[in-house]
């Protein structure tokens, strides 16, 4: 490489970088000489005068697509005060910009169920669920944190008899606009986003006429296709303020670029909490823009607060999935956000020189416009940063030097904070988000050694902090011996707590019209099958427990409302989520009819027993269920009503109840005796 060299009067190299060692040998007396030299450093610069680069708008966290943060609710005041903080409080730790939640849909999304605010079109509750309080901790750390909501699904009734919800889109755009406007009038927040798959100008001029002229969209939440048709129309161009895509791999389309607007990965990461997932998440939070030019990047989920034998368990950010415990783990991907998220805040921007490091890896630079500068550098190795979608080309990444330039508002520069994080996979001694010695810059250069697996923020904020709070209790498995009567008059949650609906919504419910012992009950009150692109299942069903339960007994007072309807009890269970559909266990059904049947499926296929039962509609029944070994037996009021049914599989899962189709009914008095 020709170039020029700058040595000392001994020949001895010092610096190898062409017109700036002009000026610096003058100043120290040095000798500027033309040579042929091998440089060990990479430069990158970093500067303002060429202009900027896109505004960026934050880093995010999801709750919901669908129940991720189920379990959170549960946990005691204190524990679960310090997680909030943890995920939102500013300088603390992952210091969320963006809140993203589920509009609930009544129908299972991925992991469970969220209540819609609309069980039919007569029906306005904006106190069900646990996402409006969720949205009100978040603003209560940070004020100006970015809230978005988005519907995964929808009550059958937005559908019209049909399993899509933009048939009759004047009525999707009523029945999301009445979550905003219900989000405003009954806990004070202000969205400020709504995802949307379809329809986006019926959507924007029914906000619009509602007065909610500042509410953006982002379209189309899954690909970039929807860039396509906007520069074909310009109606829906101008109904669309972000162009939203899930789980990008880091890559953008030409077509989305040339309609100019902002481009956010809505919907990213996916990918389970470990150090691998950590790599992943560093990655993307800087390459998204590298590569992309997306200025947001929103994870999927927030926070694993469900249980982990779900589908996609522990994918959130962290871990918060023993209430009963009180335990909770601060996962590495909450100090990976914070490298960005502690040191530039949505509305700072891009600098232009950002890009790939020679050896592998990247950085990004961003300004706030008044002399502020963040570098966030990233050298995640291929196997140590694959997300779980999509799939991740090969490349390599090696230990390197690199040498930054600062020039234009930032050559004045003499000290740099800096804030390091190494996933150690060889000896797995991770240090992060650690502060550093602050780096010296000078004449306006400053030089890292960079290895593998590591994240640098180097910076001129000084406000950067590693909250910490006492260790919370050790994990422990869900009580063996577990008992709820649901008698609370005014439920802080339409949940009751550690209950999983899978299928259908399970809410408390006050029957004002009993005088007698179940005034308080839990009730199924989804009537209608929901609109959803998850495979949900025929019958409604909530978990509860540890799936690692084989032994156990399980009981329930029941009440069947519907003249044709019917309730279970259940073992056993072996899945749920996305899989609910396919569940297998040990059902025990009792039906409106007078019969009882035992399966060994959730579809009520494979039947054990079966036979007389003498239970109605209208009456209280209580079941008991009990399990052990490859034998199963059922009592109904206390006497039995079968036994010895042969369950050769599942060995083990959750304990649940549930109704026979999407109908009315309630239970109560539920109680669980494990081995």
């Amino acid at each position: 490489l020709a170039s020029i060299c700058l040595v000392d009067a001994s020949g001895l190299l010092l610096q190898c970088n062409g017109e700036e060692s002009a000026m610096i040998a003058h100043s120290l007396g040095l000798f500027l000489l033309p040579c042929i030299c091998l440089c060990a450093a990479e430069y990158y610069l970093v500067d303002d005068r060429i202009g900027l680069g896109r505004r960026f708008d934050g880093i995010g966290g999801l709750s919901g697509g669908g129940a991720t943060s189920r379990l959170l609710i549960n946990y005691n005041e204190s524990y679960r005060s310090q997680i909030l903080d943890y995920l939102f409080k500013p300088n603390f730790g992952a210091s969320l910009h963006i809140l993203k939640v589920e509009i609930g849909g009544d129908a299972q999304t991925t992991d469970g169920t969220e209540p819609s605010h609309m069980h039919n079109e007569n029906d306005e509750n904006y106190f069900r669920g646990y996402e409006w309080w969720l949205m009100k901790e978040a603003k209560k750390r940070n004020p100006d944190i970015i809230l978005i909501g988005l519907p995964w699904a929808f009550p059958g009734w937005v559908g019209q008899g049909s399993n899509w919800p933009y048939t009759f889109p004047n009525i999707t755009a009523n029945y999301v606009v009445s979550w905003v406007i219900g989000a405003k009038q009954h806990h004070g927040l202000d969205i400020n986003y709504i995802g949307v798959c379809s329809e986006c100008s019926v959507l924007r001029d029914t906000l619009d006429r509602a007065g909610l002229t500042g509410v953006g969209i982002i379209a189309a939440d899954g690909n970039w296709d929807i860039s396509k048709a906007m520069l074909g129309d310009s109606y829906l161009n101008d109904a669309v303020e972000v162009i939203g895509v899930h789980y990008p791999g880091t890559m953008t389309i030409k077509e989305a670029m040339i309609t100019g607007k902002v481009l956010w990965s809505s919907e990213d990461y996916s990918t389970f909490n470990n150090n691998i997932g950590a790599g992943c998440w560093a990655r993307i939070l800087n390459q998204n823009y590298v590569n992309g030019r997306m200025t947001s990047t929103i994870s999927w989920n927030l926070i694993a607060s469900y249980y982990e034998d779900l589908s996609f368990g522990r994918d959130g950010l962290m871990t918060a999935e023993e209430p009963w415990s009180g335990n909770y783990v601060v996962e590495s991907p909450i100090w990976i956000t914070a490298h960005t998220t502690q040191f530039a805040q949505p509305g700072w921007t891009y600098l232009q020189t950002v890009g790939h490091l020679k050896h592998g890896g990247s950085y990004v630079a961003l300004t706030d416009g008044n002399g502020n500068l963040t570098i966030i550098i990233e050298t995640m190795t291929h196997d140590h940063s694959e997300c779980i979608r999509p799939s991740l080309p090969p490349y390599t990444v090696s230990p390197q030097t690199a040498t930054f330039q600062l020039k234009g508002s930032f050559v004045a520069l003499t000290e740099l904070q800096q804030w390091y994080s190494k996933l150690n996979f060889m000896n797995k001694k991770d240090t992060l988000f650690q502060n550093i010695t602050p780096i010296k810059v000078s004449n306006g250069y400053f030089t890292l050694q960079l290895d593998v697996d590591e994240v640098y923020t180097i910076t001129t904020v000084t406000s950067g902090h590693k909250g910490l709070y006492p260790d919370p209790p050790e994990a422990a498995p869900f009580p063996k011996k577990y008992f709820d009567d649901f008698n609370v008059s005014s439920p802080p949650f339409s949940e009751a707590p550690c209950f999983a609906d899978q299928t259908g919504v399970f809410e408390y419910f006050r029957n004002l019209t009993d005088p007698g012992p179940h005034v308080y009950t839990l009730r199924q009150v989804v009537t209608q099958r929901p609109v959803t692109w998850a495979y949900d299942a025929d019958q409604t069903i909530t978990v509860i427990g540890d799936h690692t339960w084989q032994n156990l007994s399980v009981s329930c007072d029941v009440y069947i409302e519907n003249e044709n309807g019917g309730v279970f009890l259940a073992a056993r269970v072996d899945q749920g989520g996305e899989s609910v559909k396919s569940a297998m266990g040990v059902f025990y059904w009792v039906f409106a009819n007078g019969t009882y049947k035992v399966t060994n499926d959730l579809g009520g296929e494979k039947v054990l027993a079966e036979g007389l039962s003498g239970t109605r509609v209208g009456i209280w029944h209580t079941l008991t269920l009990t399990v052990k070994g490859y034998f199963a037996f059922g009592m109904l009021n206390g006497y039995p009503l079968w036994k010895n049914a042969v369950v050769l599989q599942p060995l083990n899962g959750w304990a649940a109840i549930g109704t026979n189709s999407f109908e009315y009914a309630q239970f109560d008095n539920f109680k669980v005796d494990a081995d």
